[in-house]
């Protein structure tokens, strides 16, 4: 899933490719993926583009009339064409999910993979009326966001700390994978509940999270679409590294798996060398 280093890398490249120019047409492939209705998605052919911003990991592309939001999901992504080619998409038979023609022949596609669609387009008159936006909790390189801020949010939530970096309510745009690089940069078990945190910890905490957001962001910066997700895996220290020796302390690199999803984490670093409760294979050993 795109997160948001990788989200702020496809905004840079896209508003210094297409902020000035008009959309000359917008091509729907899969209607589901569309989430709003008025104003249609029509009234944004001939807009001009006139910036392009994020929220969390929402993508706002801000015209002269409306603006064109949309959430890469899980599986989601974004291919740019410098030349947009002229087949005709065929609805149903294709990843593509919203194909958007630009002024100077340039243009690009939201794709998604697999079958579970989860990628979500919007055209509203402000970016507030997108749902997902108006929820979202403070950006993490915001400067307001400081440690005593982060401090604040974490008063009183029980809940294991994971599963706060990861709630965009709390905080916007850090997910499954960027939750684990900073889980690890700080030392800390996923497991950790957010109230029982002692001050020390989340002051580690706080700049684990900036430290790692900025490293990955600057590393994204400047780079094409087609560059984003290679440039993302290999920057991860224990994300998707199962089985892997941790680069910090040599031990190996353990996973906890959930219905839908997993996490990543090195007992080393951040457990003590306790290997956390695996549930999925504690049900199968039953």
């Amino acid at each position: 899933m795109p997160e948001m280093p990788e989200v702020q890398g496809l905004i840079e490249f896209l508003r210094g490719r297409v902020t000035g120019l008009p959309i000359t047409g917008l091509s729907v492939a899969n209607i589901a993926a569309l989430k709003t209705y008025d104003p249609p998605i029509e009234a944004l052919k001939g807009a001009e583009l006139t910036d392009v911003t994020r929220h969390g990991k929402f993508i706002d592309l801000v015209t002269t009339d409306a603006h064109l939001v949309f959430h890469l999901a899980k599986a989601g992504w974004l291919r740019w064409y410098e030349h947009l080619p002229s087949t005709t998409i065929k609805p149903g038979r294709t990843p593509i999910a919203l194909r958007v023609a630009l002024g100077d022949g340039s243009g690009f596609d939201l794709t998604e993979a697999g079958t579970k669609k989860s990628l979500a387009v919007y055209v509203v008159r402000a970016a507030s009326d997108v749902p997902g936006i108006a929820r979202l909790g403070p950006d993490p390189l915001d400067p307001a966001f400081t440690r005593d801020a982060f401090a604040a949010l974490l008063a009183g939530r029980r809940t294991q700390i994971k599963g706060v970096l990861r709630d965009q309510s709390i905080i916007a745009g850090v997910g499954n994978a960027y939750s684990d690089e900073i889980l690890h940069a700080a030392r800390m078990s996923p497991y950790a509940l957010a109230a029982t945190l002692a001050d020390d910890d989340i002051t580690r905490l706080h700049t684990a999270m900036i430290d790692t957001l900025t490293e990955a962001t600057a590393t994204a910066a400047g780079r094409p679409p087609a560059e984003l997700k290679d440039a993302k895996r290999r920057g991860m220290q224990v994300h998707g590294r199962r089985d892997e020796t941790c680069p910090v302390c040599g031990d190996e690199v353990r996973s906890v798996f959930f219905a839908d999803s997993s996490l990543e984490y090195c007992p080393g670093c951040q457990t003590g060398g306790k290997i956390l409760a695996d549930r999925r294979l504690s049900r199968l050993l039953k």
